[in-house]
């Protein structure tokens, strides 16, 4: 018997909800592979570093004001901040502050920023009850990974109509992982793990229409939010339905014209979704890495200058138009997910850092005049991972360059001390104060630590 057939009712009808609960109560720290465990902690690494930066933005200083109005307590830290506040609070600020700057990891299968979602609560609750029984750093590690896993995979079983059809796929997902994360660090059976994923279920929303404006932010912050309000329900007995993902008017069928149930449960515990997890080299929509990365290169051909540009064809898979495709735009939030912005700055400066896409770069008059030159062209036959950039120079002569897998992309994946590079920077750039060093090596040694807390005790002010 498979595994799809153990979790299949008399119809044939996979039981997602509760494969994925057995899953999360069953699974344990020796379960998980050494190149996994690796990887969850490159993927904290990248998300200290992102919050860091991120919690400096004016969006999120307007969130904490908001926020901590109505805090229930001090139990936890705002990432860079000296504000504590209540642990749902801070679960939302602190993912909120991790994905503002669109600089966070993508599971490339889904374009999932997974980490956000389900790290920011682990955190919270990690100090939360460290006065009781402090959360160890095995076993936060253990919830994030399995948080993650649950998370991604329903988005592979909605991938891609989900976000076609207007749903932002992090929001949306993410709070399962962090519902999953939470029920697991509380030792909740199946049962009442099923019941937070009923909880999930009822606050997952997310519109990609709010990409480029804060409110994208919200939806994230949510996502972290409700995903631990949603395990301490369930804690409490609080019930939720039998089949809350897979049912007839559950997530999966309600968000997904075609949703492939399988993918949300086979290979449970032997394929792993973190493995598939990549981490950026420049703060935007990760479809446009190997754009970016096709630009940098061009600007070093001898001779070049961006005042002799002419046109841009820019050619890649469908998907990179329908993300990108945003010329008239007006903010730098709206830079990260604009093809035409991206292509200008990088030819224009030779750089696509955090200072490239910020309100001011977006209004130099030479890059925003630059949008009407470009023009996309689709080609299915190339991966979401690659691009080509011609630009027609006003000499007649053409330069083109092709990136099949850019930096940061699973074929080029940054490296463990370009990780630790980045936190760096991103730590100096947010001016928190933050002793990078210190924070880089707690991380790596995460595993064997006795009180996860620690950590945010060094980045709190």
């Amino acid at each position: 018997m498979t595994q799809d057939d153990h979790f299949s009712n008399g119809r044939g009808e996979v039981k997602v909800t509760r494969a994925l609960a057995e899953f999360v109560e069953q699974m344990q720290w020796h379960d998980i592979p050494p190149k996994v465990r690796h990887e969850a902690k490159r993927s904290l690494v990248n998300y200290f570093a992102v919050s860091l930066a991120g919690c400096a933005d004016a969006g999120i200083d307007q969130a904490v004001n908001v926020y901590t109005r109505f805090s229930a307590g001090s139990e936890a830290g705002l990432v860079g901040r000296r504000n504590r506040t209540d642990i749902l609070n801070a679960s939302a600020l602190n993912a909120m502050s991790a994905n503002v700057y669109d600089f966070d990891d993508t599971h490339l299968p889904t374009i999932i920023h997974p980490t956000a979602p389900v790290a920011a609560p682990l955190f919270a609750l990690a100090e939360a009850t460290r006065e009781t029984k402090a959360m160890t750093g095995e076993q936060l590690l253990l919830a994030f990974v399995l948080g993650v896993e649950v998370e991604c995979r329903l988005g592979n079983a909605v991938s891609p109509g989900h976000y076609q059809r207007g749903w932002h796929i992090t929001s949306t997902c993410g709070v399962f992982g962090s519902a999953a994360a939470a029920a697991k660090t509380m030792n909740l059976d199946a049962r009442h793990i099923g019941w937070a994923f009923g909880h999930a279920s009822a606050q997952s929303s997310g519109l990609v229409e709010t990409l480029g404006s804060m409110s994208k932010s919200i939806s994230v912050g949510n996502a972290a939010r409700n995903g631990v309000l949603s395990a301490l329900l369930a804690a409490e007995g609080f019930a939720g339905p039998e089949r809350p993902i897979e049912g007839e008017r559950g997530f999966l069928r309600v968000t997904a014209e075609h949703p492939d149930l399988h993918a949300a449960v086979s290979t449970l515990g032997s394929e792993w979704s973190l493995l598939s997890n990549t981490y950026k080299p420049y703060p935007c929509g990760v479809v446009l890495n190997p754009v970016i990365e096709a630009c940098l290169e061009l600007t070093r051909t001898p001779g070049f200058s961006f005042a002799d540009v002419e046109r841009v064809v820019l050619t890649g898979h469908p998907l990179l138009r329908e993300r990108t495709d945003r010329p008239a735009i007006v903010l730098g939030r709206e830079a990260q997910v604009s093809a035409q912005h991206s292509v200008a700055i990088a030819l224009a400066r030779g750089r696509a850092g955090l200072a490239e896409f910020t309100d001011e770069a977006v209004a130099e008059p030479a890059i925003h005049a630059f949008a009407s030159r470009l023009t996309f062209a689709d080609d299915a036959a190339y991966s979401v991972e690659a691009a080509k950039v011609t630009l027609l120079m006003r000499s007649g002569e053409t330069l083109s360059k092709r990136v099949d897998a850019a930096r940061g992309s699973l074929s080029a994946p940054l490296a463990d001390n370009d990780l630790d590079t980045k936190l760096t920077e991103l730590a100096a750039y947010g001016k928190t104060g933050c002793d990078a060093r210190s924070l880089i090596d707690a991380l790596w040694a995460l595993e064997s630590a006795p009180d996860a807390s620690l950590l945010m005790r060094l980045v709190s002010r």
